[in-house]
């Protein structure tokens, strides 16, 4: 099985460590850039976007982990990191590190009290519609070439893409029961560079 870091300088980084070791998945919290090395994925949970990307500068990451990416390393932001992983934002700030094709609006839902779920189709994967937890979300407003959109709401806006080996979704799937995008994180991990 794969080694895959989480992301643990914000956020809620505990869920999806307890998702990937219920498929037998080592998952390191990540703290420092270093500790990036011999990773085989890495994962930027959700948060406080803003927080994130500072805490990102602050510890040094945007370089190595640009790096990293660009070097092939498979990346999964939810929620604020699929905001911190964008290519550009609807807002001015944070400055995202710009690892995908998409432009990204926060909080595009609303408020705490807006957040929803929905049953949701997806591309790449079997079974059931996935039920996706959506809290203060982010919604894709462009994707760019070479991005497949993996799943849309209702209304057509899409809440999950990927590039290559760097995947984002708006929602929160590891506060679901259902370890689908997590299969399908681990799967990446393990596809050729």
């Amino acid at each position: 099985m794969p080694t895959i870091g989480v992301l643990a300088i914000q956020g809620d980084f505990q869920e999806h460590r307890r998702a990937l070791h219920r498929l037998g998945v080592n998952a390191p919290e990540v703290r420092l850039p270093h500790q990036l090395e011999g990773l085989d994925g890495l994962i930027i949970p959700g948060g406080e976007s803003t927080t994130i990307v500072q805490l990102i500068d602050i510890y040094g990451f945007r370089e190595v982990l640009t790096e990293k990416v660009h070097s092939g390393m498979p990346l999964w932001g939810t929620c604020a990191g699929m905001i911190v992983l964008a290519g550009r934002l609807t807002d001015d700030r944070p400055e995202p590190l710009h690892l995908m094709d998409i432009e990204v609006s926060r909080n595009a839902f609303g408020r705490q009290l807006d957040s929803f779920e929905a049953a949701i189709d997806i591309d790449e994967m079997e079974g059931p519609p996935f039920q996706a937890v959506f809290i203060r979300a982010p919604v894709i407003r462009r994707v760019g070439k070479g991005v497949r959109v993996l799943a849309a709401l209702g209304d057509g806006r899409p809440v999950a893409a990927r590039q290559d080996r760097v995947l984002a979704t708006a929602f929160h799937p590891e506060l679901t029961g259902d370890s689908r995008f997590h299969e399908l994180f681990v799967s990446i991990t393990k596809g050729p560079r």
